[in-house]
């Protein structure tokens, strides 16, 4: 199961994203039948920027931005991952072991849902995953050759 970013999930979306084809090329290259998984955190803060007129000087329409969230978590091969007992402690352990404080505890949040749920690995932009050596990441949009 792969996880995605807000950051990869935007990329996906906006078509006038400088990332937007290597996400798509990314996405598509899994082959059909590999479990996608979405997080809320992630698809909230995808909405939250897609719509905002200070980010995109045209920014997504707010029925578009949900018809998105919706394709995706709709596709037979998707799921969501959301809190569940026993999150709190992972993230608790996360919190503690990587020393995370303020605006450090979304990352931590993510983390916490991917591991908590067993994902193989969280596709991000974000370089800040690193303080999680247990989660493997990758950032599909750049080329590995």
């Amino acid at each position: 199961m792969i996880a995605l970013d807000t950051n990869i999930l935007v990329a996906l979306h906006r078509e006038d994203s400088d990332h937007h084809r290597a996400a798509l090329q990314a996405y598509h290259s899994q082959g059909q039948h590999t479990t996608f998984a979405f997080l809320w955190p992630c698809l909230h803060e995808f909405y939250a920027i897609v719509t905002h007129p200070r980010i995109f000087r045209k920014p997504t329409p707010p029925r578009i931005a949900l018809a998105a969230i919706a394709s995706w978590i709709n596709h037979p091969d998707s799921r969501i991952l959301a809190e569940t007992h026993g999150y709190f402690d992972l993230l608790t352990r996360l919190i503690t072991t990587g020393s995370i404080a303020g605006p450090q505890i979304h990352d931590a949040r993510i983390a916490a849902l991917c591991l908590h749920h067993g994902v193989r690995e969280l596709w991000t932009a974000d370089r800040d995953f690193s303080r999680f050596p247990q989660l493997r990441t990758r950032n599909p949009l750049i080329s590995s050759h």
